[in-house]
């Protein structure tokens, strides 16, 4: 066993696959078995392995100019360039961004950027944040207080009031839905209920409400059609931020350049970017905000000498070149455009599952889905625990395809935004397989309910 504390791992599990190389959408393990990345690492390397501009970008990058900070004003072109990009491509006004490292130092980063906005604006009773049951934003301090999963929180005694978090209902349907009730209707009633959330806390103390278009490690959990435009309306009518967090669902994953643009989220006022930003070859992540947010920061932070936020390796240069990049392969390549006709594909064929005994729903956009395993499939009771959930992770693996159980008893899917057709059909296939293996573990065991 190694000294490394593991991250998001059962400690008394560690070390279960050691990868030495990667190449396209496989990657291999030290003892030379192939494995079909089927969540692209985790949800994030976009372009696949081994993609030799990207490394051939680095590799310039270092060359010239291995490191330099941002503090002070201290800036270089590619970092820039990155900011300019990303100001032309995302939907949030007069876009300014600030670099950090990963998804959940820029969500930390946020919270401290809208306190820093309403003290600014003469608003410093606005600070708390609503976030969604069942939601995933991170795991620093902050951004873990937003997530609303109970392994990250259990025995770390996060926060919660103290940051002024709020939690409102998730938007799964299927979990979330009375008896009886349409879609429209359970839309209709956890909107309301986030309508009487905020007049019982109080509109002129709320600061923002979060949300992933669509959500990753919480299930791949897709909205029902109309509940991002009550929900929009809700916050505009209460002047309450709208706060996308786009780490996943950004670039390209959803078939769409960003996950706000397929739920028809209009202009967010915030966005989070990581993961596919640098295709993962970096660590890099953004905070976007409103242009007029930013310009009402700049008197503070001259009153006090400086914005007194930041990181070591904000706007790296290194991870700032492949970003850059990065985005540059997206469009010149279409690869936008690929992963939507392939994310078509995809989800058409795990619709093939619908009727297999072990499947409760399939829900997906894009290159992004789920399947989720159900004890009762007329009644959709879900499995106690995650051993269920575990065991076709480890099923699907031994049939050369990585993927993630999530939320319990789902098993996503999430593969590079590269695949082609043939390696879908064999992801598919490998799929089939460890499917077949947990039907027969569930039987084994009785763990199947009439």
């Amino acid at each position: 066993m190694s000294g490394i504390i593991y991250p998001t791992t059962n400690l008394k599990a560690t070390e279960t696959l050691t990868l030495e190389r990667g190449e396209g959408v496989y990657v291999y393990d030290n003892q030379g078995n192939e494995y079909l990345e089927g969540l692209a690492g985790l949800w994030c390397t976009s372009l696949g392995y081994n993609n030799r501009e990207l490394i051939d970008t680095l590799n310039e990058q270092m060359g010239k100019l291995c490191y330099s900070h941002m503090f002070g004003g201290k800036t270089h072109q590619v970092g820039m360039d990155l900011a300019d990009k990303l100001n032309a491509m995302v939907p949030v006004e007069n876009a300014k961004v600030f670099f950090g490292n990963s998804g959940s130092d820029a969500n930390d980063s946020h919270v401290k950027m809208l306190r820093y906005y309403f003290n600014a604006i003469g608003k410093p009773e606005k600070r708390k944040i609503i976030a969604r049951e069942r939601a995933y934003h991170g795991v620093t301090v902050a951004a873990a207080s937003l997530t609303g999963l109970a392994p990250n929180h259990e025995h770390f005694d996060l926060p919660f009031e103290a940051l002024g978090i709020l939690r409102t209902d998730a938007p799964h349907y299927y979990r979330g839905a009375l008896p009886g009730e349409t879609e429209e209707q359970f839309v209709d009633r956890i909107t309301n209920k986030l309508e009487q959330l905020i007049l019982r806390e109080g509109a002129d103390t709320i600061a923002a409400f979060i949300a992933e278009p669509i959500t990753g490690a919480s299930g791949v959990i897709v909205p029902p059609k109309g509940y991002y435009e009550k929900v929009q309306a809700i916050l505009s009518k209460y002047d309450i931020l709208f706060w996308a967090d786009e780490v996943i669902t950004g670039f390209g994953r959803t078939g769409n350049d960003f996950g706000s643009t397929t739920m028809d989220i209009n202009k967010p006022d915030m966005m989070t970017l990581a993961k596919q930003l640098s295709s993962a070859y970096m660590p890099i992540s953004a905070s976007v905000i409103r242009g007029d947010m930013y310009e009402a920061m700049i008197e503070p932070s001259s009153q006090v000498g400086v914005f007194g936020h930041g990181y070591t390796y904000s706007g790296h240069p290194a991870a700032a070149a492949v970003a850059l990049k990065t985005l540059e392969i997206y469009e010149r390549d279409n690869v936008f455009g690929h992963a939507a006709e392939m994310g078509d594909y995809m989800q058409k064929r795990l619709q093939e599952f619908a009727d297999h005994p072990l499947v409760g729903e399939i829900r997906g956009e894009g290159l992004i889905g789920a399947i989720e395993f159900v004890a009762n499939k007329k009644t959709g009771q879900a499995f106690a625990g995650g051993a269920v959930g575990g065991f076709a992770q480890q099923a699907c693996q031994n049939h050369g395809m990585i993927t993630r159980a999530v939320a319990g008893s789902s098993l996503a899917f999430c593969p590079p935004l590269i695949i082609t057709k043939d390696q879908i059909d064999e992801m598919i296939e490998k799929f089939s397989k460890g499917l077949q293996d947990t039907l027969d573990f569930v039987t084994r065991e009785g763990l199947l309910v009439d």
